[in-house]
Formats: structure tokens, sequence, C-alpha cells
């Protein structure tokens, strides 16, 4: 296999009518999606040429969906313009990505005008009118390699510009088939989609529910600010799967959402992006008794994930959720500050990742993909890539691994390292809190933590100094209603820190 739309195809053939993706307007089966994309790949082909990036101005549902596979038929790959990020934001990308075509649809026509000329502005209802060319199409397949690109994925980079992170179907195929295999989904299964599709956790969703001929249900994305009616939306769509970020799980726990209805359909929750707060945890193992919950741990250089733990109902996770174990085909080490491989439990070190799921490396950025993509300093015979995450660690005594915080987030404060994630659990530990967040200002060299819950700060404040030293106190602790989150669902850091006083 060679190429993310096989999976689809087999699909095609044994179970046509199968329901392939549903969205709040409408749904397609197996064999819908595949002619709609067809009929973009085959008007689209008539543009681009292999390997050619195309941008997609859409919001996420069934015709964005269409408009990535259809860039696959044409033999290029998708690059999701979330419409949603400022126009400058959009601007930054595209002057990176210098697509030269992008797919819009009607409501976001004007937004396209801004960003790219008048010829480059393909619209959606438009390319669905062609004919399918299949000679055409089976001519474009024929030159596509498995480690062409899929998709490129734009993160926050530290000098301020976008990095464009670039997967390869290879990547994208050997983590799908190992993924699906360890935790057995079926065909039976509602894959429940909560993140932005410019967000890799998407990819599982889309390529999970693709594999094993699966539905994949887009939530609207209103629903996740009234958990009410998300809870309603899940329980009426029969939601088996939900690989979502740890915030959303959190919205939900937050408003006692589980308290108002248990989605009882649900049998798997894979959580990824941040640590998961105990207490949430234990709120939806207390509703869901018979489902299986699992922790993933993995940066979008290396294609979704590299790590995985199954939650146990009867263990002690005062101390963190441990990220685990890797998934087969992947090699995750630690290395300490002189490179050398740390093995010894309970010593901290960087987390490093080796195998075919790392990424190609950053988008017209060979000095960042560079830094990040190494030379594996155990390997000394011969060329290997190894992708450095930037993210510490340290393994248990049971072998799995720890995750320790990010190397930016190891702070050096009134003559001390300090980790905040260290001070963000002992403040989650506390009575009352639902959720804490610390962010660090360097400039004015000051700690501060924000949290949502009950508690006074006064009260706050003497309960930590029982448990932290005072150095680990925050200056200021803040209560807010609720956190901002970012475009991928994790707790916004820098608007937190604007919002201080």
């Amino acid at each position: 296999m060679k190429n993310v739309l096989e999976y689809m195809e087999h699909h095609v053939l044994c179970c046509p009518d199968k329901i392939a993706v549903v969205d709040k307007t409408s749904s397609n089966s197996y064999r819908e999606l595949e002619h709609t994309c067809k009929t973009v790949g085959t008007a689209l082909s008539r543009h681009i040429k292999v390997g050619q990036p195309v941008a997609v101005l859409m919001e996420k549902g069934i015709p964005a969906l269409c408009a990535f596979w259809g860039a696959i038929y044409a033999g290029g790959y998708y690059v999701l313009l979330n419409p949603e990020l400022p126009i400058f934001r959009l601007k930054q990308i595209q002057k990176v990505l210098q697509a030269e075509y992008v797919i819009v649809d009607s409501p976001h026509a004007k937004l396209a005008a801004e960003l790219f000329p008048a010829k480059a502005i393909l619209m959606m209802d438009d390319l669905q009118k062609e004919s399918i060319d299949l000679e055409r199409l089976r001519f474009v397949r024929s030159r596509m390699i498995d480690t062409d690109p899929l998709y490129v994925n734009f993160t926050s980079g530290s000098t301020g510009v976008p990095k464009g992170v670039v997967v390869s179907h290879r990547s994208v195929i050997d983590f799908i088939d190992v993924f699906t295999d360890t935790f057995q989904f079926s065909s039976t299964d509602i894959f429940g989609n909560q993140a932005p599709f410019d967000f890799d956790v998407s990819v599982k969703d889309i390529y999970t529910s693709a594999k094993v001929g699966g539905t994949l249900a887009i939530i609207p994305k209103p629903f996740f600010s009234r958990p009410k009616e998300l809870l309603d939306w899940i329980c009426e769509i029969h939601i088996t799967v939900m690989i979502w970020a740890v915030s959303a799980l959190c919205l939900i726990s937050a408003f006692h959402g589980l308290d108002y209805l248990i989605p009882t359909s649900v049998r798997k929750i894979l959580f990824s992006g941040e640590i998961m707060p105990e207490k949430h945890l234990r709120a939806w193992l207390e509703h869901l008794p018979d489902a299986q919950f699992v922790n993933l741990y993995g940066p979008t250089e290396i294609t979704c994930n590299c790590t995985y733990h199954v939650i146990d109902r009867s263990g002690d996770y005062s101390h963190g959720i441990p990220i685990g174990r890797p998934f087969p085909n992947e090699q995750v080490f630690l290395l300490d500050v002189n490179a050398q491989e740390v093995t010894t439990s309970g010593v901290v070190g960087e987390i490093c990742v080796r195998g075919t799921a790392l990424a190609l490396g950053y988008f017209r950025n060979p000095q960042q993909t560079e830094v990040a993509f190494v030379q594996n300093p155990l390997n000394t015979s011969y060329p290997e890539r190894i992708y450095k995450t930037g993210d510490l660690g340290k393994y248990l005594d049971n072998g799995e691994l720890l995750f320790c915080g990010r190397k930016d987030f190891q702070i050096k404060y009134m003559g001390h390292r300090i980790e905040l994630e260290e001070i963000e659990r002992a403040v989650a530990k506390i009575p009352g809190v639902d959720q804490c967040c610390c962010v660090f200002d360097a400039k004015k060299e000051r700690l501060y933590g924000f949290y949502t819950g009950s508690p006074k700060q006064p009260s706050l404040r003497s309960q930590l100094a029982e448990s932290l030293p005072v150095y680990m106190v925050p200056r200021t602790l803040y209560q807010i209603k609720k956190f901002p989150l970012n475009k991928n669902g994790k707790i916004d850091r820098k608007r937190l820190l604007d919002r201080k006083e």
C-alpha cells in the first residue's frame, strides 16, 4: 500500500453504501464520497502538477474532506487554511506555502480574494461539476510514491513565523495501521471528530475511520461551547470512539455534563495534547465504567502519536499519568544534555523518536529542519534521522515513560529550576479546583497561576504553601471562569499571560 486513498477505495468495493462520513448537514456513503473526490481530483488535475500543495480554505466538514482527497487524486497534497485564523496569520502561512491554487466554498470566497489572486481561486462547487476521467486519475496515481507528501500542518514557530510540518503517505499508513491494530477499532465504530482539520489529532479520526470502514462523525464546532447539546449529539449519533484533546473532555466534566447525560455508546476514549487532570479522568471513569481510556503522546512531527498508556482503573495517578510505551515500529528514547542515552529510571532526559512515522521536515525551512530532525547520536555507522521533541521525560520502574514537561517550560526562578507542570499538579489536587495552568513572564521574572474552581486565592496560597516550597508558589493566583483555548483545543498560555494585572 502506498497511498491513503486505498483505504477508502477498498471499502467502496466491499461496502459501497456504508455511511463513511456525517456532518451537521449531510452524510456520504463510501461510494458517494469516492465519486465526489474523484470529480474534484479530475478537475484539479487540469490545474496542478504532481507534487504541488493545494490550499483548502473551508470549515471542517464533508466538503473539506472531499477537497483534501481530491487534491490527492490530482497528485498533490493538501494544506487546510483555517478560516477562523486571523488574516495576518493566514497571510503568513501562504507566504511560506506559496500555493498556486486554493479550493474555497462560497462563504469564504471574499476571504480567499484577500489571500490569493483571482486565477488561483477554485470554487468547490465548480470542481464538483467535472466529469470523472479515470484514465487521467490512473496516470496521476502511477507517478506517485509512498513518501510523497500527504498534508502540511502549520504550527507555531519560535521565530514568530508558522512552521509547516510535512507528513507523507508512508508515515500516516505506518502509524494508522498499528494504531488500529493496537486498539482493535472496527467497521462498527463511529468516530466523533472533535479536532480541527488543521490539527493532527483529526488525522487519527479521518484515516482510522477510513482504514477500518467505520463512520467519521464530524461534530459541529458550536457544540463545544454548549456541553448539553454536545452530549445530545454524541448520543444521537451513537458515537463509539472519541479521540479528543484533554481540554475538550474537561469542558464536559468541568460543567458536570456527565451528570446531565451519559454517552453510553462510547466504548473508547483516547486523549492527548495536555496533561489530563486526575479529577477529570476520575469523573469520566466513574460515568463510563465499561469504556477503555488511553493517554496518547506525540508531537505533530512524528505523525500523531508515538507512545500510549492504557488507563488502569485501580491505578494510582497522583504523580501523573504515564505516556506509556512506544507503538510498534517506533523507538522512543531519552537523551541527556550530552546526547547520551538515559536508561536509568527516575532520570530526566529529552524525549527523542526514530522510525518511518517521522515527518519529512518543515516546509521551505531547512534551518529549522536541521535543528529538530538530527542524526541519531547513538548511531555513528550510517545516516539515520531522529526527531528531538523538546519534551522531557523519565522512565518509571515498570519501563513506561512519564512526561516531565517542556524544556521551555522548565524555568529558572529565584535561583531554582522549576517545572511548571509540578506546580499545576499541586494546585489541581486541592479540593474545589477544576483546572490549573501556570505561566512565567520571563521579562518581569514573575510566576503566575490561573485556575477554575471554588477556592479563593488566600486559601489556595496557604494550602499550596503546605506542599510546595515558597519559591514554587505563584506570585499571584487568578481565579477565572474558563480557560482560553487555542484553535487546537489546548490552553492558550499567551492569552493567559495577557490577562494578568
